[in-house]
């Protein structure tokens, strides 16, 4: 059995208890409402996730053989009541001498003080640790490596170190350790070997482990009134013009990039050129030279992926277009389906691993000017500048 001592003076959390605290923890949860799951205090779940510096203890439920703790809670009523242990046990389905070493372990001052199942449980707990060495704690040479690898000049990570034991040390199978190993010999202090300050030569610099959230826990990047699903439902069947998606194609390093914009019921297509960089700040005005060129008519909403560009300034590119913006789900790149048809038809004339920040802007209205005289099949063998054509027409007339 695994007891986990909050504080000097004060009694173990029971092991149930703490097994639905790492659980919830482990799902994504805040410490504190993970410890309100549980069921105890923010206090308590803070000294819980300090003493195991964030890892997780991995508690088993306790084996079969032992006595729970429900199980305590009726000795104690039934003792209470005056059963004998051979009636106990036999309502247990326990042997009575189990019941009987039970009793003497945790009777005291003769029998003045009553058998207490939080009392038991907390001794049981305590008696049961039997904290596994940890290899670093009795390996110093192991240990005296690691530690150097973390501090030194190149601030090696632990996988790092793991895969560089291998090449150091090929023939001596004493020096190897996983990188999970070394995590927890930095975070969980007594039990290491290694020193606390040693997680200051993390990348992450933290002293407790942080549960990684799941992607259902993290706060929402946006309200949720700007969803693609409360867009107009005139803009999910292309029958009304003025529809845009658009999205970013990065270049190699990473600093150039060029937006697309594609009317959805054309399929027409406008380049942003962004060669030196794309900021939320160099999007938009993009986005300001670019848009506002077409009628009104043609300017009714933006959908966009949830990047930080257009997160930032959706509410000023409403304004400057007019066009209400809204925003894919997460990981949902088949939401601007046509949007990324064209980013593929695109990367025919600017491939991938291209260094788009020396990208001319003759050469985008190039880019752009094929794609738009491309037939369509979609488009009944007509081009997407043929259709936003015939739709300037029916507009004006």
């Amino acid at each position: 059995m695994v007891g986990v001592v909050v504080g000097v003076g004060r009694p173990e959390v029971l092991r149930e208890v703490v097994r639905v605290f790492w659980a919830a923890r482990s799902s994504g949860f805040s410490d504190e409402a993970a410890a309100g799951v549980a069921g105890f205090s923010e206090g308590t779940a803070s000294r819980i996730v300090r003493q195991h510096g964030g890892v997780d203890p991995s508690i088993e439920p306790a084996c079969g053989r032992f006595l729970s703790f429900d199980e305590r809670e009726l000795i104690a009523v039934w003792r209470a009541q005056g059963c004998g242990m051979r009636e106990i046990g036999r309502r247990l389905g326990r042997s009575p001498s189990t019941i009987s070493r039970e009793l003497d372990r945790n009777i005291r001052n003769g029998g003045r003080r009553p058998y207490l199942a939080s009392t038991a449980q907390s001794r049981a707990q305590k008696q049961a640790r039997r904290p596994k060495a940890r290899k670093l704690a009795v390996n110093t040479a192991l240990a005296l490596y690691v530690a150097g690898m973390l501090s030194c000049r190149e601030r090696l990570s632990p996988e790092q170190i793991s895969a560089r034991l291998r090449i150091d040390f090929p023939d001596d199978e004493s020096m190897r350790i996983s990188p999970e190993t070394i995590y927890q010999c930095i975070y969980i202090q007594g039990r290491g070997g290694l020193r606390a300050e040693l997680a200051a030569a993390l990348r992450t610099g933290r002293a407790v482990r942080q549960p990684n959230r799941r992607p259902g826990m993290r706060r929402p990047r946006v309200p949720k009134e700007l969803l693609i699903s409360e867009r107009p439902a005139e803009a999910d069947d292309r029958a009304v013009p003025g529809h845009w998606e658009g999205d970013l194609i990065i270049g190699t390093p990473g600093t150039g990039a060029i937006g697309t914009l594609v009317e959805r019921t054309s399929r027409f297509v406008m380049l942003l050129h962004l060669p030196h960089g794309h900021t939320g700040e160099q999007v938009l005005a993009a986005i300001q030279d670019t848009l506002p060129t077409l009628p009104e008519v043609l300017r009714r909403s933006l959908t966009w992926d949830q990047g930080a560009e257009m997160v930032g300034i959706h509410e000023r590119v409403k304004i400057a277009t007019g066009a209400d913006v809204y925003f894919c789900d997460p990981h949902s790149p088949w939401q601007r389906g046509t949007n990324e048809n064209t980013n593929g038809l695109l990367r025919q004339y600017f491939p991938k691993g291209m260094d788009l920040t020396a990208v001319t802007r003759e050469e985008l209205d190039y880019a752009a000017a094929g794609l738009n005289g491309r037939l369509r099949k979609t488009l009944g063998w007509k081009t997407p500048a043929q259709a936003l054509q015939h739709i300037l027409e029916e507009s004006a007339a």
